[in-house]
């Protein structure tokens, strides 16, 4: 069970992040992008033109995304390297798989590390979910569109738990089930004062722009 396809390989892929989603202006975003928009800092060579100052520029979601190797698979695997942009009539398609695949690659990593963390029953059993999940994300596109992955999530989600009861048991340590672990995040920004577009970060200038 190797994870490495299951890692984000952009160079393979046709940004069908920086165009898929929408997103709305946030403390994640600096702007609002509509589902299926490119977003106006993707270059026609698919690369991201902030790429290294997405931070500062106001786009943590964007460096906090990771699509576990789905943008790859929908590009290079079930459509074959064709490309959205010679072929424009597919480009909707792709970009409706990405949830679908981003979902199941994500089952997969985690039945991955599963299987690195047991061993017996428990192992096997992770190795037969993911044999059913991988043969879905090599069906067809329309087949692969309409999966349900919420059943899947469900068995790994069982399955991930008595992996964890037998971890714990034989490396006993904090227990930090239902603790927030998230770091705090930037400080969401506000008018200055009613009908002033600026706008300030904890009294500060705010970086992003409004």
């Amino acid at each position: 069970m190797d994870r490495t396809r299951l890692r984000a390989d952009c160079t393979r892929c046709a940004a069908l992040c920086c165009v898929a989603p929408a997103f709305a202006a946030s403390a994640d975003f600096a702007i609002d992008k509509p589902a299926g928009t490119p977003c106006p800092n993707l270059g026609a060579d698919f690369r991201c033109g902030i790429h290294d100052t997405l931070r500062e520029r106001g786009f943590p979601g964007c460096v906090a995304f990771d699509c576990f190797g789905a943008g790859q698979h929908i590009t290079q695997v079930i459509f074959g390297g064709r490309d959205r942009r010679a072929e424009p009539g597919i480009a909707a398609g792709m970009y409706a798989l990405l949830p679908v695949v981003r979902q199941l690659h994500e089952l997969l990593w985690h039945l991955a590390e599963a299987a690195e963390r047991t061993t017996g029953p428990l192992r096997a059993e992770a190795g037969r979910l993911a044999a059913d999940v991988e043969r879905l994300t090599h069906a067809g596109a329309a087949t692969v569109a309409a999966v349900d992955a919420g059943p899947h999530r469900t068995r790994v989600g069982e399955l991930l738990e008595r992996v964890s009861v037998r971890v714990r048991a034989e490396h006993p340590g904090p227990d930090r089930r239902g603790a927030d672990l998230a770091a705090p995040g930037p400080p969401r920004c506000r008018p200055r004062r009613p009908g002033c577009a600026a706008r300030t970060c904890a009294g500060r200038a705010c970086a992003a722009p409004c």
